[in-house]
């Protein structure tokens, strides 16, 4: 493996932060600088720490950066409860992009065991 960009994890939150910028789109604007400011920056930090984390020389480093991306999406989820408790999004929404987080910490955890 040449990249991180070859990691599953990678591709799999790729594909969720793009889904969390698409939602936030959605959000009221009087959310901007709390609620989607956190919802983007969480999400970016999934993927920017996996990338960091395969650069790093050591496995010991490579997993402290796996953790903190597995943290950035549990703050996800719980960003989404509040989404869903102000109701910005239905439980179906809810449903579907709770699980699409947790498929990246499974795929996460698969390859932060593999280093």
């Amino acid at each position: 493996m040449y990249s991180f960009e070859e990691l599953e994890c990678w591709k799999k939150g790729v594909e969720l932060r793009r889904e969390i910028s698409d939602l936030v789109k959605s959000l009221p604007s009087t959310e901007k600088y709390s609620l989607i400011s956190q919802m983007l920056r969480c999400s970016r930090s999934v993927t920017n720490n996996i990338a960091e984390g395969f650069g790093r020389f050591h496995y010991q480093e490579n997993a402290q950066f796996c953790r903190h991306s597995r943290g950035s999406l549990f703050e996800l989820i719980d960003h989404l409860h509040i989404c869903f408790d102000e109701k910005y999004i239905d439980q179906t929404q809810f449903e579907i992009l709770k699980f699409k987080c947790l498929t990246v910490l499974k795929s996460l955890t698969v390859t932060s065991n593999i280093y």
